[in-house]
């Protein structure tokens, strides 16, 4: 599903790319040209994008033909064709490379993300994406993550109540941030879901304390999970055995697909994992025209 604020950034950046005119196509093709191509997947993985990529090519010309040859989550061999465009040469031509620019750089986290969560099997771990996205993209990868079989963690700032450490340092104790927080929500009168990252044992246990002491406007528990950031496998397996029974955990920070098995194997129920969306490469991708399929 493209959002309406996604559709905004598709035309801003068909706007940065395009500007005042394709002056390579205008230049080098004959008015009325029409034309055929694919795009195709040049290496294995899972694709994404392609509804995006098909939002594109409508809004550069909307007498372009586009078919989507598989689906947003499909695996792909390298060679397979994912999309059909035909229509106008200069349109197809304008909408290349931002068509691409997506698909590419959704279908590398959908990727990823589906080998980390292939890595949890036997677990009941669920791998969570982070805010670390790139500015302004942020819908377009966490839709990616999604399609690649994790769980989004919170949009931005306005979703969730994500109590960190500056916030119990700025607060002055983990008592009084989350004193503070059940405050808000009595006056804002609506619940929030909260989350309170926790470095050691004694602020789990704070936590957990202001969680009993102090309740949402539903009547619901105040904490909903607690994040044990930048805690070892043993660490986490620690607070599993403490916790796990009584409100879910999360396992982040510095965690990578090469030790992200060991922390589902902890038993936490999510790792959060700002790797997907900030050190992911992209899947590589190109369009290629009929002539260059020789059909």
């Amino acid at each position: 599903m493209i959002s309406e604020s996604m559709q905004r950034t598709i035309r801003w950046s068909l706007e940065e790319d395009l500007g005042s005119g394709d002056c390579t196509s205008e230049s080098s093709l004959p008015s009325g040209l029409h034309q055929e191509g694919w795009i195709m997947a040049k290496e294995s993985g899972i694709v994404a994008g392609l509804e995006v990529a098909q939002h594109v090519f409508q809004l550069v010309d909307d007498s372009l033909t586009c078919e989507l040859l598989s689906a947003d989550g499909d695996a792909v061999e390298i060679g397979q064709r994912v999309l059909r465009i035909e229509g106008p040469a200069k349109s197809i031509l304008i909408g290349e490379r931002l068509a691409l620019n997506f698909i590419q750089r959704m279908s590398g986290i959908a990727s990823r993300t589906a080998d980390v969560m292939a890595s949890f099997a036997g677990t009941k771990c669920a791998v969570l994406d982070t805010r670390k996205t790139t500015p302004g993209l942020r819908e377009f990868e966490k839709q990616a993550v999604k399609i690649g079989g994790g769980t989004n963690h919170r949009m931005g700032l306005y979703d969730m109540i994500l109590v960190k450490d500056n916030h119990v340092d700025y607060a002055g104790s983990m008592e009084q941030a989350l004193d503070n927080v059940a405050d808000y929500m009595q006056q804002i009168g609506r619940d929030l879901p909260v989350v309170v990252e926790v470095r050691n044992s004694e602020e789990a246990t704070a936590a957990m304390r202001s969680r009993m002491k102090r309740k949402k406007p539903s009547g619901a528990w105040l904490v909903d999970r607690l994040l044990l950031d930048n805690h070892t496998p043993a660490e986490v397996a620690a607070m599993v055995h403490q916790w796990g029974g009584e409100i879910p955990l999360e396992a982040s920070g510095g965690i990578t697909p090469d030790n992200a098995r060991s922390y589902a194997e902890a038993g936490v129920d999510f790792v959060s994992m700002g790797w997907l969306t900030h050190s992911v490469k992209g899947m590589d991708f190109s369009l290629k025209s009929t002539a260059y399929f020789n059909v």
